[in-house]
Order: C-alpha cells, then sequence, then structure tokens
C-alpha cells in the first residue's frame, strides 16, 4: 500500500493542509494500492505565491539559461523512464508497448522545446521601436489522466522555455505518477518556485488557479465541459487559456487503398491508448463499394488487438481507468445497440476472463450513420464506428461533420489524392497512412477541440506577450 501525503511547493516536498483522502484503484482488479491526500485551496494559493515569488527573476532569464534547465530536466526524467512506465501500467493500466512510447515522448518534449527556444526571435528590432517576447507570468497546468507524463512535461517545457514558473494541477487517478515524476524533476535543481504540484480535485484545485489573479495563464487538457467553465471563469481576470479538449476523430479510408495495410492502421488508430486518447480515430469512413471486404479485413484482423494484462507486451487494450469510465462505455455500447448500428466485434460486458478489473470488449460498429450518438459523441474508450459513403466529396463533409477538429487520418495509396483530402479536413492534424508524430508541430484543434496550439514554438508562443518599447 503507497501513501502519498505530500505537494511539491517551493522546490520541497511539503505536508498536505488538504485533508481529504481518495483511494487509488488499480484497475486490472479493482483493489486499492493506495492512498492520496488530496490538496485544498490553501494548498494551491501557497504554490501560486512560491511561484509568483519565483516569477520575480526567473522571467528575467536568458534564452540560455532556459535551454541549461531544459537539459537538466530531460536528463532527470531520463533517469526514472523505466519506473515512470511502469506506473503508468499500474495505476492507469496503460498497456507497456504504448506506455514507453508515450513516457518518452513527454521526457524528449524538454528537449524538442530546447530546440524549437533557439528558433524564436525573443527580440526585433526597427527604426527606433523595440518589440521584446515576454513571459506571461505565473502558468496553471492542469492535466489528464490518460497520459499523465506526456502532459506534465509538455506544459512544462513549453511554460520554461518561455521563462514561466508553473503551478501543476495532475489528475488526481494520477497520483502514484505524479509522485515518481516529480520525484524525478526534483533531481534537476530548479530553481525553488519555479515548479509546483499540487495534486486535488478540479473544483478546488483547479477552481482556485483559475479564479486567483496571480495566475495569468491556464493550459488545460481535459473534456470540453470543463473547458468550457475555465474559459468563462478565467475572463474574470482576463487568464490566457490553452484548451486541447476532445475528439471524434475521423479514418477517411480512400477506394484505393490497400487493405492489408490500412486497416491494421486504422485499428490501431482507434484503439489507441486502449481507446482514452482524444486523438483516437473512433470513425471510419469507407467506400460502400468496399464495405463488405472492409468488415472482412476489420474482422480478421481484430485477432490481433489481444485485451488483457496490460503489463504483457503481447497485449493492445488495456483496462479502462476507472469503474465510471468503464460504465460510460457500456452505456454507449449499448446506445449504439439501441440505435440501429450493427455489432461486428465486441459488445457489451467484460470480455471473458477478465471480470474482475474495469476491462472492456473492443467494439466496431457497422452500419452507423454520422448523426447516431456513437458517431458524434467522445466514448473515450475502444468503441469504433465504421460509416459508409459513395463519393470523396462525401466523405469529407461526413468527416467535418462533427463539433469536434483536433485529429484526422486518410489511408490510400494515391499519395497526391490523400494529400488533397487531407487539405479539406477541419482538423488541428491529419496524417497519412499511419500514426506519426513531430514535436515541433502544433498540436490543438478545431472547434470544440480547444483553443490554441502545443508543441514547438506554437506551445512556447501560447505563454509569451509581445512588449513594444518606442523611442
Amino acid at each position: 500500500m503507497k501513501t502519498i501525503t505530500t505537494h511539491y511547493i517551493d522546490g520541497a516536498f511539503v505536508e498536505s493542509h488538504g485533508r481529504e483522502v481518495m483511494d487509488i484503484v488499480k484497475p486490472t482488479n479493482g483493489q486499492v494500492i493506495g492512498r492520496v491526500t488530496l490538496a485544498d485551496e490553501e494548498d494551491t494559493r501557497r504554490a501560486i505565491a512560491a511561484a509568483k515569488t519565483a516569477f520575480a527573476s526567473f522571467g528575467r532569464s536568458t534564452k540560455q539559461e532556459r535551454a541549461k534547465i531544459l537539459r537538466r530536466l530531460h536528463v532527470a526524467a531520463s533517469a526514472r523512464r523505466d519506473e515512470l512506465t511502469a506506473a503508468m501500467v499500474e495505476e492507469y493500466g496503460g498497456v507497456v508497448q504504448f506506455a514507453g512510447l508515450i513516457v518518452q515522448s513527454g521526457i524528449n518534449a524538454f528537449l524538442a522545446a530546447e530546440q524549437a527556444l533557439h528558433e524564436i526571435p525573443l527580440t526585433r528590432s526597427w527604426d527606433k521601436t523595440t518589440v521584446t517576447l515576454e513571459p506571461v507570468g505565473v502558468a496553471g497546468l492542469i492535466t489528464a489522466w490518460n497520459a499523465n507524463t506526456l502532459f506534465i512535461c509538455l506544459k512544462l517545457a513549453s511554460a520554461v522555455a518561455a521563462g514561466c514558473t508553473v503551478v501543476v494541477k495532475p489528475s488526481e487517478l494520477s497520483s502514484l505518477q505524479t509522485q515518481v515524476l516529480v520525484e524525478a524533476l526534483h533531481e534537476a535543481d530548479l530553481p525553488k518556485g519555479l515548479l509546483n504540484v499540487v495534486t486535488g480535485l478540479g473544483n478546488v484545485v483547479g477552481a482556485e488557479l483559475v479564479r486567483n489573479p496571480d495566475v495569468s495563464k491556464i493550459s488545460f487538457t481535459g473534456s470540453v465541459a470543463v473547458g468550457e467553465t475555465i474559459m468563462r471563469d478565467g475572463a474574470k481576470t482576463m487568464k490566457r487559456i490553452t484548451l486541447e479538449l476532445g475528439g471524434k476523430s475521423p479514418t477517411i479510408l480512400l477506394d484505393d487503398a490497400a487493405l492489408d495495410q490500412a486497416i491494421p492502421s486504422a485499428l490501431v488508430m482507434a484503439f489507441l491508448n486502449s481507446g482514452q486518447a482524444c486523438a483516437a480515430g473512433t470513425r471510419l469512413l469507407v467506400p460502400k463499394s468496399r464495405l463488405d471486404e472492409v468488415k472482412r479485413s476489420i474482422h480478421d484482423a481484430m485477432r490481433n488487438f489481444a485485451v488483457g494484462d496490460p503489463a504483457d507486451p503481447k497485449t493492445s487494450v488495456g483496462p479502462m481507468v476507472s469503474q465510471k469510465q468503464y460504465e460510460r462505455i457500456q452505456s454507449y455500447i449499448r446506445k449504439g445497440i439501441e440505435e440501429g448500428a450493427e455489432v461486428l466485434v465486441g459488445g457489451e460486458g467484460h470480455p471473458e476472463g477478465l471480470e474482475a478489473g474495469f476491462f472492456v470488449k473492443p467494439t466496431v460498429f457497422v452500419n452507423v450513420t454520422n448523426d447516431m450518438a456513437i458517431a458524434q459523441e467522445e466514448i473515450f474508450g475502444p468503441v469504433l464506428s465504421v460509416i459508409a459513403y459513395d463519393s470523396e466529396d462525401e466523405a469529407v463533409r461526413i468527416a467535418n461533420d462533427s463539433k469536434y477538429g483536433l485529429h484526422a487520418a486518410v489511408l490510400g495509396t494515391d499519395l497526391e489524392r490523400a494529400r488533397r483530402v487531407a487539405s479539406q479536413i477541419r482538423a488541428g492534424r491529419v496524417v497519412i497512412n499511419n500514426m506519426t508524430d513531430d514535436q515541433q508541430a502544433p498540436w490543438g484543434g478545431f472547434k470544440y477541440s480547444g483553443v490554441g496550439r502545443e508543441y514547438g514554438r506554437y506551445g512556447i508562443d501560447a505563454f509569451l506577450e509581445p512588449r513594444a518599447i518606442l523611442e
């Protein structure tokens, strides 16, 4: 049994002022494996004060000084990579083959931010005018539970590169992972108050960060509903706000696609992070002329998407993060059936032999129309809707017929055509033929998928304000 009673404030682990205790539940079996004492408003205000004091000096730091800190953060996080991966597998239920990649991506964010920082001109001058890009101030970083290390490292890296000090509010469902990460980052010998971490509830710690006038910036990853609240409440103190919210990402399979490659690729994108990913390609758009062979190909390929113990390298889909999330996904599977969609594979209930944990059956629906709830609402689980289309124009229309616009994919052998289709999709990122990443490319969404961008210079820009001095 692991017990966490401290927060990280002003360069030290300090006992929580808050007294509410929450159980940490292992998703593979529902057993309590730890307890965490949650922060309250007093803990949060103390962390904000430490960040404000630190900003007085760190806000005037040079590019070179920030670059050195980013390199130290990378070294410190790298030293605990295996433990961070193991914690993600144990506490969240992330499959080890994906957890290792996502943790490494978070660690790499520090070096990616350093590279981007060197490419950003922080000063421009002409005639008797000088414009400097100034750090916005204390930043509140509010992160989600499905990729804890990545979100914290990515936001922290961008904020540090810009010269901001931070208060992180990670998800309380990620307490064990956060503890390992903060212990690692503590070894980076940071200026006191640069990094502060308080684990608590969104309506307590998150709300204090959003309403506190000493916090100038909020960067949030999570649900649309919470994002709407942050935008509304942050307006009272003119917060600068970046929101990375939900998605209902389309994957367009063109009629020239090679199914032996395209279908496995589409399923990888659909069941990414056990389906608990905002970028998951949960709508697969296929030409009606190839629908029958696509269904056969999906049925055959699903044999390679094993559900089970996330610590087993052969497992593709692990448990959901909580009983609440399990029940949410079950309700959507029932809704899909009630709406008239056909279950090709999967369905309701636990997979056989996995009744003790929060496991669901990876499910593929066919005969789905884009107006169904399962095609419009973010389920955040391993549920894929197959939607048929008649023409390329109709495929683009269906892809864009969503309140979300975070991610998309196009699968086809004619690259020029695939690029043309990709250019018509209203999404922050569109990949062609494979799920890929570039940490210098912007990440964020159109429409309800959020406001602003992360990664590379785009992410650093979000923590900067221009100041002009004229003579």
